[in-house]
């Protein structure tokens, strides 16, 4: 496990991190506590970065040519630094742009990333509201990158139970946890290179493109369909996230109705009244 030398220098993995969002940051105060520094910081473009300046504050040693936003991280300028910093890993967190070969073959144990779905199941976007509409595990994974989507070896996961109640909205928070556990558990493995790599099936895989939730196929409710109770609340538990965009619809008159629902379980004690 790396710690921090008498000099303040750190010993242990060297590492390369990459990440935007709130459980970005939460992985790295985790790195940053067991003493592991990243040599370089790869965040989010301006334009679309959630917290990249929080990242950025937690790295207040890195030189500015150590930080690249966007897909700077591309450019041959920050190839040849990457090359030239002997990583270890590359560890990806939410991070919202995909690593060429080129970036993929840098570190010397790899590069991994935390990805909320239990692969092979969901890989790519939505994994929650997948889970619910595709019948299919959930739940959140470490695994090393290849050039594929959500693809390469399996480090790490947990599984998070789906409830008869829950909404994509619900269980995100729940994914988002398990994934800082993920990590967690998984580092110190890495970290002493004694990690298991597991080949992920891929006749058990299922993948989504962002597209995918807003093709009218998937969002539309048809009035006039005969369709199982069952059936109908899966699709509106699954399409109510944290965007209204995102929800199911129905039309009427030319206007476009969209729908959320709210699903809470009575206490045992009511059953029986």
């Amino acid at each position: 496990m790396s710690e921090v030398g008498s000099t303040g220098t750190t010993v242990g993995p060297r590492i390369a991190f990459a990440g935007d969002r709130q459980l970005a940051v939460d992985v790295l105060d985790h790195l940053l506590h067991l003493g592991v520094r990243p040599e370089a910081l790869l965040i989010s473009s301006p334009r679309s970065a959630s917290h990249a300046e929080q990242l950025t504050a937690r790295c207040p040693d890195l030189a500015p040519d150590r930080i690249w936003p966007g897909t700077e991280f591309r450019q041959p300028p920050a190839l040849a630094a990457l090359r030239s910093l002997e990583l270890d890993f590359l560890v990806s967190v939410h991070f919202p742009y995909l690593l060429p070969p080129e970036v993929l073959a840098i570190p010397s144990q790899g590069c991994v990333n935390l990805h909320p779905a239990l692969l092979p199941h969901n890989r790519g976007w939505h994994t929650a509201t997948w889970a619910i509409l595709d019948d299919t595990p959930l739940g959140a994974t470490l695994h090393f990158m290849d050039d594929g989507v959500d693809s390469g070896d399996i480090i790490h996961q947990r599984a998070v139970e789906i409830g008869p109640g829950d909404t994509a909205d619900e269980l995100y928070p729940r994914l988002l946890a398990a994934e800082l556990e993920v990590f967690r558990e998984a580092w110190p493995a890495l970290a002493g290179r004694s990690y298991e790599r597991r080949p992920q099936l891929d006749d058990e895989a299922t993948t989504h493109a962002r597209r995918d939730l807003l093709q009218p196929a998937v969002q539309r409710l048809d009035l006039t369909a005969r369709r199982e109770v069952g059936e109908v609340l899966r699709q509106l538990r699954a399409l109510t996230t944290n965007r209204p965009d995102e929800a199911c619809y129905f039309e009427v008159d030319g206007r476009r109705y969209r729908v959320q629902v709210k699903i809470d379980e009575e206490p045992a004690a009511d059953l029986d009244a």
